[in-house]
């Protein structure tokens, strides 16, 4: 799974184009208050009964809210880049399916990035049913290139009742919905080893500066404070991502976000200056750069949470999903504990990523399936197993399996369509989504040389330029 890969980067403006200066202000304040009820509600979790995030939850009790037809005998494929429990938790969604309908469900591992993946389906003539993809510009170029098929009346009731404007916004193209947000995700958010903070005395940072000086402190205590998960491109653009959304502000993410300013402009330059600050610092890193840059993602958010009060580092930026990598023995909300990504501007950055069902082969089983993954019924399996987050507005929250997930989940929801969408999903995949290629790559190369600002903004704006066509 490209951890999304499935995967808050909130603060998505469903008529950017549109919006006015009126607008635009008003949703500025109203993030800050939803980013502010994110941090109230986090810090408040931490009771000792919480349960990990690989919860075994139980699916057996499953709501009956959506009329699904009999599909004896029919066949479907669904493809997707999740793996691990991950996969192993969809597949449960998928087996309910199953059962209510008769049909026969296959789950398709696919390869990042997964439209190259599809590509060579369709190109073999045999694509799958339904692919979840992770950003909505791999579902413009599905539909682009023809792929892609338009929402059926069933699933967009489900849409309807289910979901707020904005997430239904995010799956269309051209104004026509083909994408179901089945998964989000909330990326503004730092875990940490509580073991590690207590014996060093340091306190959960709201602030940028605040976060310089936990870091020291932690480091000043004899633990390395950041663990990075620098091998996957993606976990350094939700870096920059959340300090240039916080510092540059909700309108300049957006101008980016469509190469409408470029990656030369001195907002960028601001951002990874201030990136530079932990960046810059290869002592403060778990193995320094180059052993980040060897890190993957499930690995970096292991390692802070194993090896008893002395563990590889003290803190990961990771989304909400980060808790399926969390091993078992750690508590969530006791050991394992979370803050929301500190403020570098006026208000704290949430940024959200998702995986979207879209339809590549048009039937009656698929739009079925599309309907049912639309559904609060296939959302609440999910969210009892852990590791999951649902932008469904009509899950219980209490389906969550720990408090802080329970909060996490809800601040989503209470965001509406308040929220920004992952920056590197929106871009054309060459650029925002290709491992080893643009924006990952680049920032990669940031990290081993964070030194070179100028030359990192001029890369990343010839990458872009070529990517945007513009």
């Amino acid at each position: 799974m490209r951890m999304t890969s499935s995967t808050i980067r909130t603060r998505w403006s469903p008529k950017p184009d549109t919006a006015t200066p009126q607008h635009r202000r008003a949703a500025k304040a109203v993030a800050a208050v939803a980013a502010g009820a994110l941090a109230l509600s986090l810090s408040a979790c931490g009771s000792s009964d919480e349960g990990s995030g690989g919860s075994t939850g139980d699916t057996d009790d499953t709501a009956n809210n959506v009329t699904l037809p009999k599909l004896d005998g029919t066949s479907l494929e669904v493809a997707a880049v999740w793996s691990g429990t991950e996969q192993a938790n969809f597949k449960k969604v998928l087996q309910e399916f199953e059962k209510r309908t008769g049909a026969k469900v296959t789950f398709v591992p696919a390869q990042d990035p997964i439209i190259n993946f599809i590509g060579s389906k369709v190109a073999g003539g045999q694509p799958p049913d339904i692919a979840m993809l992770p950003q909505p510009g791999a579902i413009k170029q599905a539909v682009d290139k023809g792929w892609a098929k338009p929402l059926g009346s069933e699933a967009l009731k489900e849409l309807g009742e289910n979901y707020s404007q904005g997430w239904q916004d995010i799956g269309k193209v051209s104004g026509k919905p083909y994408g179901v947000y089945y998964k989000a995700a909330n990326k503004s958010l730092i875990w940490y080893n509580n073991q590690v903070f207590e014996n060093a005395g340091a306190s959960e940072p709201e602030t940028w500066p605040d976060l310089l000086n936990t870091a020291q402190t932690v480091f000043d205590s004899g633990v390395t404070p950041f663990s990075i998960g620098g091998a996957e491109g993606w976990t350094l653009t939700d870096w920059f991502e959340n300090v240039y959304l916080s510092q540059a502000g909700p309108e300049k993410y957006d101008q980016l976000a469509k190469h409408e300013i470029k990656w030369t402009d001195p907002s960028v330059k601001d951002a990874l200056t201030t990136l530079a600050q932990v960046w810059g610092k290869p002592d403060w890193i778990a193995g320094g750069a180059s052993g980040a840059l060897q890190t993957d993602f499930p690995a970096s958010v292991t390692q802070v949470f194993t090896g008893g009060d002395q563990p590889k580092a003290a803190m990961v930026a990771a989304g909400d999903f980060a808790q399926v990598n969390i091993p078992k023995n750690m508590k969530i909300g006791t050991d394992a504990k979370v803050f929301p990504f500190p403020a570098v501007g006026d208000n704290g950055p949430v940024v959200s990523g998702g995986d979207a069902a879209v339809i590549l082969q048009d039937s009656k089983g698929s739009q079925a399936l599309a309907t049912w993954l639309a559904s609060p019924d296939a959302a609440s399996i999910q969210a009892k197993l852990g590791g999951y987050l649902s932008p469904n507005k009509n899950v219980p929250n209490s389906d969550y399996p720990n408090a802080v997930q329970q909060k996490i989940a809800k601040a989503l929801i209470d965001a509406g369509d308040d929220f920004r969408f992952d920056m590197s999903d929106q871009a054309p995949q060459a650029f925002g989504g290709t491992p080893g290629k643009g924006e990952w790559k680049i920032l990669q190369d940031f990290l081993k040389n964070p030194k070179d600002i100028a030359g990192t903004q001029a890369k990343l704006e010839a990458e872009a330029a070529a990517a945007y066509g513009n």
